[in-house]
């Protein structure tokens, strides 16, 4: 038995903070774009233009798209100016998309300011902030933390969206994301801490990054579950409007279902980083998803049987929304991890674009089965591909514990 003891697994005071910190500014540019899903293809109809549900798809997707071109350029230009000024930089764009969706009259308009706000596209920038001002034994464990925040915006936007939209509309619903980011860069400037050295540039290795099998896996899946979850919504709101539920009632439907998905979760998540149990857990997840949109696609869209079905599907996606990015970090090669997460966020854009415009096209063309087929058959390639990964080793002060 040895006596080297473990380094220790808690986070220093000033890593919490910033992880915290950086993690509500993350969370807080998702809930710019999980907003508008649970309300947008309803009120799109109510607007010139919204009777084109390719172009309601499009409007909902489009922030997924400039978000992709411009990842790893926001990234690059952290290594060169700085974290801080990227970040705010990316959250005044953000503010103005939010404006100028916020004043539109039309669908067009609309989907201009989708598209500014999408370039505020600071996620890599964030991501490399959080490396910057954490350990490596406690990387792994902020990524997860980051992950858990964009799986809790997504659960406020879900159940309040509803409800605000009924109070102040959905101009005043992008108004209210526009404040939301001017106060995010209150919290740059004054919460989050500064890096502890200016970070150094170096070019960013594709090579390396792109030719990894593991994190092929996982840029795979990560498109796969975006643009699932954007196509779902292209549609999930008609539907329980169909079946007799208010819009502005949808949060009956949304508020359990999140909820338990949470509970689910979280022993979920222990076993898999406690027990070594990441690829079955990463697998089960992925068949969850799998299961909810098939049976979405078969079953009768009754209240009841939609609380359920979306249950499953929703289970899964907070499980795989919380690991894949700490999983990243994890198998990023050598000091290349500010590399795989602007590509692993890239690619996630890219499944928010082609779900949404993709999903409306479908619906248009093919009615909603068709859309939730389409999104089984990407989810299940995604279960083939994915059943073949390696297991992830486990984080070293677990390793370093076991042999005590």
């Amino acid at each position: 038995m040895s006596n080297t003891r473990a380094p220790s697994a808690r986070m220093s005071a000033p890593e919490l903070r910033a992880t915290v910190s950086l993690a509500a500014i993350f969370a807080l540019r998702m809930l710019g774009l999980f907003m508008i899903m649970p309300v947008f293809s309803v009120y799109a109809k109510t607007v010139p233009g919204g009777d084109n549900v390719a172009l309601v798809g499009l409007a909902i997707g489009i922030y997924g798209l400039t978000q992709s071109l411009l990842y790893i350029p926001y990234g690059w230009a952290s290594d060169l100016l700085g974290r801080k000024p990227v970040i705010i930089a990316g959250l005044v764009l953000f503010a103005l998309g939010s404006l100028v969706a916020a004043l539109a009259h039309n669908l067009e308009w609309i989907i201009i300011g989708r598209a500014i706000q999408g370039a505020g596209a600071i996620s890599s920038a964030v991501t490399a902030f959080i490396a910057d001002l954490t350990r490596e034994e406690n990387r792994t464990k902020a990524m997860a933390m980051v992950g858990g925040s964009i799986g809790i915006s997504f659960a406020i936007a879900i159940i309040a969206a509803p409800i605000v939209f009924r109070w102040i509309g959905m101009s005043g619903l992008f108004g209210a994301v526009g404040i939301l980011s001017i106060v995010a860069i209150g919290v740059v400037i004054w919460v989050v801490p500064d890096a502890p050295k200016p970070p150094v540039h170096v070019k960013a290795p594709f090579s390396e990054v792109l030719h990894n099998t593991e994190l092929l896996r996982l840029n795979f899946g990560v498109y796969a579950l975006h643009a699932t979850q954007t196509a779902l919504f292209v549609v999930v709101p008609q539907i329980l409007v169909s079946s007799g539920l208010p819009l502005e009632s949808s949060w009956k439907i949304y508020l359990p279902v999140m909820g338990l998905s949470f509970c689910l979760m979280v022993p979920a998540i222990i076993v898999a980083e406690k027990r070594g149990k990441m690829k079955s857990v990463l697998l089960a997840a992925i068949a969850a998803v799998l299961i909810g949109q098939l049976c979405l696609a078969e079953f009768p869209h009754t209240l009841w049987w939609m609380a359920a079905m979306l249950l499953v599907y929703f289970t899964g996606f907070n499980v795989l929304e919380a690991s894949q990015p700490s999983l990243v970090s994890k198998l990023a090669p050598g000091a290349r991890k500010g590399a795989a997460m602007g590509v692993y966020n890239t690619t996630q854009a890219l499944g928010l674009f082609s779900g949404g415009a993709l999903g409306g096209w479908l619906l248009k063309s093919a009615g909603q089965q068709a859309v939730f087929l389409a999104c089984s058959a990407l989810v299940l390639v995604w279960l083939i591909i994915a059943a073949t990964m390696k297991p992830p080793p486990r984080p070293a002060h677990a390793t370093a514990a076991r042999a005590t």
